[in-house]
């Protein structure tokens, strides 16, 4: 069920948000995980900080770590796979703050699809919480970053994209497209000033892959971590963004031979495996 936006005035406490004259930014996914993880650390680098999703207790802790560090905070429950929505939301941030200078798309969930098992309903769910809802983000933005001439544009993909693995076949797919989108995006808007950085990071430590177990060759970094690199990419304007490091060599390797990455992800057993429930 697609949770409407609350109005900008009744989602701020002690205040609500006002017309800001540092530089806003709006985060989807922003609830818990990597989400709330950027909107803070952006808060921390003085940005004003516009949180959506749909968990509304979630959304209310992030946005106290955001006011705590300092930043407005906009709570707006919203159903990133919902455009209507999504534009809403939008919409309330311009009213709520007059601007928006950094938009950050994270919103996704990640379900395991084996290649040799997967469907098209499978596929058409990573599309809708992995692709679509980048995209109605970035497509209710766009407008307002091509008029004012600047802004960034930040796309939260995986390096599932760079390199599919057998057991996250529509995962990888979805995001494989996602990350095709972003250059073509990052390349159409270089003329009208307007930055777009995709990052793609390794396993994370969320409750999303709580149950997946890695090997130590593909430890779970931290949320900060990615969040800290996104920030990163922010300051110096990087195209891509892959974290932690080591991963990059995996992605070297198989860009000269895909068949030598084919065996790495065997030999490392980088797709993981899930914990059985406990009973």
């Amino acid at each position: 069920m697609t949770a409407a936006p609350v109005p900008p005035s009744s989602t701020s406490s002690p205040s609500s948000p006002r017309a800001s004259t540092r530089p806003v930014a709006i985060v989807t996914g922003a609830s818990r995980g990597i989400g709330a993880a950027i909107a803070l650390e952006l808060a921390r680098a003085g940005h004003d900080v516009a949180l959506l999703a749909r968990s509304v207790p979630d959304l209310a802790r992030s946005a106290a770590a955001v006011r705590a560090a300092g930043a407005q905070a906009l709570v707006l429950p919203t159903d990133a796979t919902d455009a209507a929505a999504v534009g809403a939301s939008v919409r309330a941030v311009q009213q709520a703050f007059g601007r928006i200078d950094v938009v950050v798309a994270n919103a996704g969930v990640y379900r395991r699809a084996p290649a040799t098992a997967v469907t098209r309903a499978d596929l058409e769910l990573a599309l809708r919480d992995n692709f679509w809802s980048a995209f109605h983000l970035i497509e209710a933005c766009l407008p307002l970053l091509r008029a004012q001439r600047r802004g960034h544009v930040v796309i939260l993909n995986s390096f599932d994209a760079k390199k599919g693995l057998p057991l996250d076949a529509a995962y990888a797919a979805a995001k494989a497209a996602l990350a095709s989108f972003g250059a073509s995006l990052r390349q159409a808007l270089r003329a009208d000033g307007v930055h777009v950085c995709s990052v793609f990071p390794g396993r994370v430590d969320t409750a999303m892959v709580g149950q997946l177990e890695v090997p130590a060759i593909s430890a779970k970094i931290s949320a900060e971590r990615v969040a800290r690199a996104v920030l990163r990419g922010l300051r110096w304007r990087r195209a891509e963004v892959l974290v932690p490091w080591h991963i990059r060599s995996l992605w070297w390797l198989d860009v000269l031979s895909p068949r030598l990455g084919d065996w790495l992800v065997r030999v490392l057993r980088l797709d993981g495996r899930e914990r059985a429930p406990r009973a």
